[in-house]
């Protein structure tokens, strides 16, 4: 697959076998449709709600970042905000093929939910925490 951002082919990494698609150089993650919410749900951080059940029917966002383009259908993605302040700005295929974290994003979703939970991680949250760690920007 080729990154909507930087346009370098991306890496698979598996996680409870749910494949990623990781872009190596700028750091983002392509989710295909419903992966994020099985990862969540295996680290014990999703809900009964579907985390992003809504978000194709959410306000665009107003951002000067560019629109990118699904790697999947290449029609341009939408932009919408999640999480707690500071928001994240996701960028969202209108056509249901997935979901696109820059650098750092999912990192600081994960952040937000652990935070929210206020529990001590388990074993599988620490092995997410470490992927966390991995998809985090470099400084």
């Amino acid at each position: 697959m080729i990154c909507p951002v930087c346009r370098s082919d991306m890496i698979v990494v598996e996680h409870s076998k749910i494949e990623l698609d990781y872009c190596t150089s700028c750091r983002g993650v392509w989710f295909d449709s419903g992966e994020l919410e099985l990862l969540l749900e295996s680290v014990g951080l999703g809900g009964p709600e579907p985390l992003l059940a809504n978000l194709a029917d959410s306000t665009e966002a107003r951002s000067v970042e560019k629109k990118r383009k699904c790697p999947i259908c290449l029609k341009k993605m939408k932009k919408v905000l999640i999480g707690q302040e500071p928001h994240i700005l996701l960028d969202i295929c209108q056509q249901g093929d997935g979901l696109w974290f820059d650098g750092g994003e999912l990192a600081q979703l994960v952040g937000q939910l652990a935070s929210k939970a206020g529990e001590k991680l388990t074993p599988q949250q620490e092995i997410f925490a470490f992927l966390q760690d991995v998809f985090k920007t470099e400084e």
